[in-house]
């Protein structure tokens, strides 16, 4: 049951992932049409401001999940029961501190976002924060059952009601939109959906699984090794929250909510375009932690490591490089003239964020190791510098500003002082990894800055004209890359993943 369990999540996550991609780009345009930019805005700021509130999570849920799965693997069933309760006590507490900070935040609504905001937005903003803030107590308070669900590797039962969800909530909203319901019924619907599916997990846990709490018991030396697993996974979280919420809280501040509606758009686009990198890195885990453990030379391991990079920058290339020549126009007929600027917000964030992507497996490989601690230190150092730069920055240049803020800071964190850690502190071969880069690069970067001047001069105010235009260049861009970017083992594997796709589908 365990494995048919394992390969139907499998599928269930690619199928997550897949809807949420097209849903995210069928549903944004209709949405920002019928709020309008400011109310779209005004919506991706409280979001994004509430939001940043998830770190008080501490990390403990990925804790939930890591000692369930132990203590049930070494049948010990009453100390399971005694540490779910504790758990279930932590978050409690996590959710009452979570209500402490956003009664402080609804209290501050006015002295923070005044400067640029009408009277009616902030109105709406009273009623929005206060229920985005329940939304995130009561996902705290219930998080446990979540977790012990994923333990418990029950992994259909929680997929399938997550893609209910997925499908269920922009149907309604629709429904709500057209009748001229704006961003506060969108939050009211989350809310109920939220509820909803959490209470649905409560039930699985009890009445499914059976499971018990036991209260009563705090083990405090316990709680300190989980605190000491949890404090790193804290930490990156953190930083991913610095770089891609607060920017739109601190423009919600300084330049209003149009501003943040097109910097909302261009984290929209960032997020699906790291997405398309985890895949690869994520299966390699068991192979390089063999290695490791086997005492494998760094020679061994560098050239699993250029090899995975030079995989990963095959397709990250062709994606950054469609969207250099295409993005403008895609914006345009996607969302609007009016979030043009989104455009060059991206490029900002994905032109750095392709080295971090291509090595990806770096990461893989400090696990493996157990050296992530340099990596999330110097992560959130860099990130809170950037969230200083963003301040005056922001309110000088508005989005381009703020965007530029966090563009630096990913070229030196997860650029440059990364890549001297993985050369000086873990020998991989960093020389060897950008030589085959470069090499890879020049057709690509060639091309595309020829087709760039061609496109920019080409009218594509139709989805007819740009599909035909992606194809196109698609059309001369694999062919391009396969002879003069690739190798044999790359032209190799990727003609393999074809050949058995379509033996497939014969059958």
């Amino acid at each position: 049951m365990a494995v048919n369990q394992l390969k139907s999540g499998a599928v269930l996550s690619y199928l997550t992932l897949a809807l949420n991609s097209v849903i995210g780009l069928l549903y944004t345009p209709f949405l920002t049409l019928k709020l309008g930019q400011s109310e779209y805005g005004l919506y991706s700021l409280a979001v994004a401001v509430v939001g940043n509130l998830t770190v008080l999570d501490f990390g403990f849920g990925n804790a939930v999940i890591r000692y369930t799965s132990k203590l049930r693997a070494e049948n010990r069933e009453r100390e399971l029961q005694e540490m779910l309760g504790m758990f279930f006590i932590i978050f409690s507490f996590v959710a009452l501190l979570c209500v402490a900070i956003g009664a402080g935040l609804f209290l501050s609504i006015d002295s923070l976002f005044s400067y640029k905001m009408t009277a009616d937005e902030l109105d709406k903003m009273r009623i929005i924060i206060p229920l985005l803030i329940f939304n995130l107590a009561f996902t705290f308070l219930m998080s446990v059952y979540r977790s012990v669900i994923v333990a418990y590797e029950r992994f259909v039962f929680q997929k399938v009601l997550n893609l209910v969800r997925i499908v269920l909530n922009p149907v309604v909203m629709i429904v709500f939109l057209l009748y001229g319901y704006k961003a506060v019924t969108m939050v009211v619907l989350q809310t109920v959906f939220n509820v909803l599916t959490l209470t649905a997990d409560w039930w699985y846990c009890r009445h499914k699984l059976h499971v018990r709490f036991v209260f009563g018991k705090f083990d405090f030396a316990f709680l300190k090794e989980v605190s000491l697993y949890s404090f790193w996974i804290f930490l990156n979280a953190i930083m991913d929250k610095i770089y891609w919420s607060m920017g739109q809280a601190v423009l919600g501040v300084y330049c209003g909510t149009k501003v943040v509606a097109v910097y909302g758009i261009a984290i929209q686009l960032q997020q699906m375009y790291m997405s398309f990198s985890t895949s690869i890195s994520g299966l390699l885990l068991p192979r390089v932690t063999s290695m490791v453990a086997n005492h494998a030379d760094n020679r061994q391991v560098s050239e699993l490591f250029v090899k995975t990079g030079r995989l990963q920058f095959t397709v990250m290339c062709f994606i950054l490089s469609g969207f250099v020549v295409f993005g403008r126009q895609f914006i345009n007929l996607w969302v609007g003239e009016s979030y043009s600027l989104a455009y060059y917000i991206c490029l900002l964030f994905f032109i750095p964020l392709l080295c971090p992507l291509i090595q990806s497996v770096g990461i893989t490989i400090l696990q493996a190791k157990n050296r992530m601690r340099f990596r999330s230190i110097v992560y959130v150092l860099v990130a809170l510098l950037s969230f200083v730069a963003s301040l005056p920055l922001s309110k000088h240049y508005g989005a381009l500003g703020c965007a530029f803020a966090t563009a630096s800071a990913l070229v030196l964190g997860q650029v440059i002082i990364m890549n001297i850690y993985y050369h000086k502190r873990i020998h991989l071969d960093i020389k060897e990894f950008w030589k085959q880069i470069f090499k890879m690069a020049v057709v690509p970067l060639a091309f595309g800055a020829v087709s760039y001047f061609v496109a920019s001069e080409c009218s594509m105010d139709s989805y007819a004209d740009f599909f035909i235009a992606v194809a196109l260049y698609s059309a001369l861009y694999l062919p391009l890359f396969w002879f003069f970017s690739m190798n044999a083992y790359e032209r190799e594997l990727f003609s393999g993943i074809v050949h058995r796709i379509l033996k497939r589908r014969k059958r």
